[in-house]
């Protein structure tokens, strides 16, 4: 028994080079899946069809959040789920992309009542999107704006876009003025476009960089700061706020008579790219960038006022979801609250013995400048603006990091969570926040945690001080000329903060000025910093909310 256990079974002769051949077969398989792997990272993959960007957590970090709003933030994201984009592969050609030369949108005629419009009817309009070749395209994703004007009457609405997924879209506005209205779709990104956009930041988030002074005595360094900092770049100082938790590093210094410590202010650094040559030419203006789309047959049509009946907006498939409108260059609200008309005069009167406390970016910055300047005897500090003879107050503080400023103190980044913990607030405090712009090159939840935070913040203030006014700003469509443009502040990141601002805030006790629509419905250029009337238009929302029976008791 013993020499038959130790014994050596027979062994099948063909079985060793069938094993070494089906080695082999293994390996070689393996090297053609690597190398087909390394391959596609020379352009981005393609999106998922519901893609939800896959941060780099091992150099970006996100504030701590609860269960609660984790489950929160995932349904965010996939509520703002953009369309499946095309891949942009090896086998990929600029050819195939969107072409706005090509494409197309016709105005879906009026189906009775003499096939004319009135006052109360919603226009639809079909736009068809093409290749380089002419043929339609079969996938959507594709960004795209489009307004309604009568640039005689300074009237304008903005439409809301209808993505089909097969390379068609509708546009529907509500007719809202009588007269000419005339359409106008733009392209602003291709469909592909985004797809790099998507891959930016997501595997990019770093390709805008800060920098800090530190400094003790004579000695100085510039280092290298960010929310997103490769660990492979070296040890870091952590400037985590300890209060609201939001995080922020720098490179520790090199120089050793410098530590954490001596950290004096904030500046915008530099501006790295990786972009393919096929890629770069997805972002091209005039050719495929924010770019008009012309239409097939006419552009306007003639809108009548009913002689009889209510105007009632009415819709056959889309609801238009428009808050206003303008008429004259005046904002008109679509919604429940009145906007009014304010000159110096009532600006004051409305004012009169009010605090209005201003945090956000260089466009609520705007409307501090505005403010102040229609205060008369007013006396100037650095953040402050005061009228004593009629006791008002503004404020403006900026947000803190990420914020693309130049030479900031540090003493100057404050956390809106944080200064809203110090407001009292009441019936003559006035609330007005703005970000989005400085956070679009970074992974969305970064900004949904932001806006958690603040949303935090205003609920205690709100539970204090209920009667509190508090105004929220949108992001709007802008200016896009440069590369440098569409992959930091690409129109299709401000998109998406603008849903998830929306989104967070539904159901809350806070106004909004929705400077989006303001925007693009107005005749001016788009413009990260609006122009001064709308900026105008602006105010006028503001002390809508502010002072809501003015118009009323004037009229008394």
């Amino acid at each position: 028994m013993n020499n038959q256990s130790r014994s050596t079974p027979k062994v099948n002769s063909l079985f060793l080079p069938r094993r070494g051949f089906l080695l082999l077969l293994l390996t070689v398989c393996v090297m053609l899946y690597i190398l087909s792997w390394m391959n596609n990272l020379q352009f981005q993959k393609t999106a998922n069809p519901a893609f939800i960007p896959q941060e780099h957590q091992s150099f970006c970090a996100f504030r701590p959040i609860s269960s609660k709003e984790s489950l929160e933030e995932e349904k965010i994201l996939k509520s703002i789920t953009w369309p499946k984009t095309p891949s942009i592969t090896s086998n990929y050609t600029f050819e195939n992309s969107s072409n706005p030369l090509c494409s197309n949108f016709t105005i879906l005629p009026k189906v009775g009542e003499g096939g004319q419009w009135y006052i109360g009817d919603q226009l639809e309009v079909s736009i068809i999107i093409k290749d380089y070749y002419c043929y339609p395209k079969t996938s959507g994703g594709d960004v795209l704006l489009a307004s309604l004007k009568n640039r005689d009457l300074q009237a304008g609405v903005s439409g809301q876009v209808v993505d089909h997924l097969n390379g068609s879209y509708t546009a529907v506005f509500p007719l809202v003025w009588e007269g000419q209205a005339e359409v106008e779709v733009t392209l602003v990104h291709p469909s592909e476009a985004v797809t790099v956009l998507q891959r930016l930041n997501s595997e990019e988030p770093d390709r805008i960089n800060y920098r800090s002074i530190f400094r003790s005595g004579s000695v100085s360094e510039k280092i290298e700061c960010n929310v997103c900092l490769r660990p492979s770049k070296g040890p870091v100082c952590d400037f985590t706020d300890v209060r609201t938790g939001e995080p922020w590093f720098c490179l520790k210094p090199k120089n050793t008579k410098l530590n954490c410590t001596h950290r004096i202010n904030h500046d915008l650094g530099v501006f790295e790219l990786n972009l393919q040559k096929e890629e770069k030419r997805l972002f091209q203006e005039k050719i495929n960038m924010k770019t008009p789309i012309l239409a097939v047959g006419s552009s306007s049509i003639t809108v009548y006022q009913r002689k009889t009946g209510p105007v009632m907006l009415r819709s056959n498939n889309v609801k238009t979801a428009a808050s206003g409108f303008y008429y004259k260059g005046v904002w008109k609200s679509l919604g429940i609250t009145e906007v009014q008309e304010f000159d110096t005069a009532a600006m004051v009167q409305c004012l009169k013995g009010k605090v209005v406390h201003m945090y956000g970016d260089s466009t609520i910055r705007q409307c501090f400048a505005y403010l102040n300047k229609a205060l008369p005897n007013k006396m100037i500090g650095r953040h402050t603006s005061k009228n004593r003879k009629n006791n008002i107050l503004l404020t403006y503080w900026c947000h803190g990091p990420p914020i693309r400023f130049r030479n900031v103190q540090i003493q100057d980044l404050h956390y809106v969570a944080n200064e809203l913990d110090s407001v009292s607030g009441g019936a003559s405090t006035v609330v007005l926040i703005g970000v989005w712009i400085h956070f679009t090159s970074f992974p969305l939840k970064i900004y949904i945690r932001r806006l958690m935070s603040i949303r935090s913040a205003i609920r205690r203030l709100l539970a204090r001080a209920p009667d509190t006014i508090v105004v929220l700003k949108t992001g709007t469509p802008q200016e896009m000329t440069t590369l440098f443009d569409a992959v930091t502040k690409s129109e299709w990141f401000s998109l998406k903060h603008d849903k998830v601002l929306r989104a967070l805030f539904k159901g809350m006790n806070v106004h909004l000025i929705d400077a989006w629509e303001m925007v693009l419905a107005h005749q001016l250029p788009h413009n990260i910093h609006p122009k001064p009337p709308i900026i105008k238009n602006m105010i006028n929302v503001l002390l809508s909310y502010t002072c809501p029976k003015m118009h009323s008791e004037n009229n008394l």
